[in-house]
Order: structure tokens, then sequence, then C-alpha cells
């Protein structure tokens, strides 16, 4: 008890007391006790002196810091630390005055921070804080969006091409180049061999995807782009498209996909993670193994059943499923994450790595032409 109560008043105190309490943190106490400092060492209005660098200005630290009290603290706590953040280390300035937001140059950084803060955020700045992830989103879609499309499109009409097909059907550029080397002179034109063409086209879906994407702390970057690539992706209506959030509950926010803004608020940024429960959701979803791709976003820290969430996947897998773990979908490279966890996914069969978002919509294409993602990784991730 008295080993309990020193290690409290610790804590409380900070690394200075560390040689009059005579007592020495734990890894993870060591976690909790920067997550203070960062935040109580800083005098008000200060960029975070003292015995940590504190939260400054870095919209990527104070998403990590707010998902890392979530994780450490009950939620009790959590919102008086955040009221606390708010008031005391700058961060009141730009929520308080939405001119000040709103003049302010956008980034996913600071939309996954803008996110991160939504429960505390005053009534007044909401609407202009939805602008600013709006406009965020404009550009990323201006970027991303119709290349996606394309190569999606483009996978699923390959996909349905077939050797013998109808007259109407017959892709004519196609089979001239197939066929090229039946040119006869003595007829002045090519007698194919062989006819290129698609299948009979409709619009019924062809796949099946499911996103499923993690929400900690350290993940919020890939939760901003994983969402506006849920939102492109619900709008090919030959793609059957579910978007699921999760920490340690699962969100289905599969109905909002028609607004990426809509999707991105229903997000909430932090706290534990149940990769587990995430994927038992998803595969509730799965109605046609072999034409469903399940990309799962996450460091693959997992807070629940490790052997479940294993066996889990495994199942899936073998039922056909294209499972695909992505430990991060951003530009700023791989973060921290379970290596024993992404070993154990591999071994399983399950492509592990990380992606930009620039070469997403090519890794999707290749799901859905049921190539070797390994394979395509190795060749164009490297």
């Amino acid at each position: 008890m008295n080993d309990e109560r020193m290690r409290r008043w610790r804590l409380v105190l900070g690394t200075d007391a560390e040689e009059e309490t005579g007592t020495t943190l734990s890894t993870q106490d060591r976690s909790v006790d920067a997550a203070l400092a960062a935040l109580y060492d800083a005098e008000p209005g200060e960029q975070g002196p003292g015995r940590s660098a504190g939260l400054g200005s870095s919209a990527p630290r104070v998403a990590r810091w707010l998902g890392d009290i979530r994780q450490y603290f009950p939620s009790t706590v959590v919102q008086v630390m955040q009221r606390d953040a708010v008031e005391r280390l700058g961060i009141t300035r730009m929520l308080m005055e939405p001119e000040l937001l709103g003049a302010v140059e956008p980034d996913v950084h600071l939309v996954s921070t803008l996110l991160a803060l939504n429960e505390v955020m005053p009534e007044e700045t909401k609407q202009t804080a939805r602008e600013v992830v709006g406009r965020v989103v404009a550009e990323l879609e201006a970027r991303l969006a119709e290349r996606t499309r394309a190569a999606i499109s483009g996978a699923l009409d390959r996909a349905g091409r077939t050797g013998r097909p109808r007259h109407s059907d017959i892709d004519w550029d196609r089979t001239i180049r197939a066929n090229l080397k039946h040119f006869s002179p003595a007829l002045g034109t090519i007698v194919p061999d062989r006819l290129v063409g698609y299948a009979r086209r409709n619009h019924s879906v062809q796949r099946d995807i499911v996103l499923a994407i993690d929400q900690s702390g350290s993940m919020a970057e890939s939760v901003v782009y994983a969402s506006l690539f849920g939102a492109v992706l619900g709008s090919i209506r030959t793609l059957r498209t579910s978007l699921v959030v999760f920490d340690t509950a699962v969100v289905d926010l599969t109905d909002q996909l028609e607004d990426p803004v809509d999707v991105l608020f229903g997000t909430q940024l932090g706290g534990g993670t149940d990769i587990n429960r995430a994927l038992a959701y998803c595969e509730e979803l799965v109605t046609k193994p072999a034409e469903t791709v399940l990309v799962l976003i996450s460091d693959l820290y997992e807070g629940g059943v490790r052997e479940e969430m294993l066996r889990r996947a495994r199942t899936l897998t073998e039922s056909g499923v294209q499972v695909i773990a992505l430990l991060a979908l951003a530009d700023s490279g791989t973060p921290s994450y379970d290596p024993e966890n992404a070993a154990a996914q591999t071994a399983l069969g399950i492509p592990t790595f990380a992606c930009t978002p620039d070469r997403f919509p090519d890794l999707m294409a290749a799901a859905i032409r049921h190539e070797d993602i390994t394979t395509w990784a190795a060749t164009n991730l490297s």
C-alpha cells in the first residue's frame, strides 16, 4: 500500500521527486509521467518547457498525446486534462477564435488535431472546424479521388474481360493489338485468332470492400486518409464498400460515406485498441468471401485477446477473404507498430506493410485483380 502511495506521489510531483519518494517508475508509468509532464510541467501559455518537450505547436504530437491520455486515464480524468490542455498550452486561441482557425493553412495534421479535440471544441468554433476539414478533404480529393476511381474501374474491367465476348462487348482496340501477327497481306486485313472483350456490362456489385480503421492516437494521419478513400470507394457503384472504425468499441460509418467530412467527424481519435472485436464485426459483413477485400489499417498493438485476433484473421483468410494489413496509410512513413503481431499476420499469409496514400489506389486495383499483394508491395513500395 505504501509503495502504491509513493508511486502516485511520484507521478503527481514529477521527475524532481524521484529521489525523495525513492520510487523508480515502470516503463508504462514513465509513459504516463510523460503525458502528465507534457501538460502540467508547462506554464500556462507556454509551449512545453520543463522536464519534457510539452505539446508544442506540433499537431501530430497533440494527436498522439490525446491518444495516450485516453489509454492511461479514465474518461472523467481525460475530459479534465483535455480542458486543461485547451486552456494552458496555446490551443485555446486556435479553438476559441474561428477567425484565426479559418486563417491557418490546413493540412492533414491539423485535421487530425481538430478531430481529436472535437468533443471539447466550443460550439461556436465547430462550424469553422468543419469548413477547415472540408478544405483539406477537397484538396485530397482533387489529388487522389480521380486516380482511385480510374484504377479501380480499370481493375474491374480487366477482371471482367473475356475471350468469348458478345459482338457488342468486343474491345476492338485490344483485339487488334492482340492479333497484329495475324495480318493477312492477301486480304489486306487482320484475321483475328481471338477476340478480347468484356463480359456484359452491368452495374451489379463485383467486389466487396471492407475498410477497418484503428482510431488509436498514433494512427491519426491514417484515419484521415482512410476515411477519404472510404468515401471515394463508396461512390463506385460496382463496389460494396463498408467503413468500420474501432478502438475498444466498433462503429460502422458506412451510412455516412456520401460525405467524407461526416465520416471524419464520426471518428474519435485515441483510446485503446481491440482488433479482435473489429475483425469479429467485419466477419459478419462478409457474404462473398472470394470477392471480398478486407483492409485492416492498424499499428497492430492489440489490447484485446491476441490469440483470438490471430485465430479470427486466419479464419477470414482461409475462407477466401483477401486480407491486407496496413501498418500506416500516411505520407509520414511507418509509425511504431507491434513487430510480433506483424510477423504473425505475415505468417498467416496476410500481406503486412505501410503504404502511402499515392500508392493506395494501385494497391486496391491489384487486390481487385487478385494479384499477389506481397509481390506487389515488394515491387512497388521498395
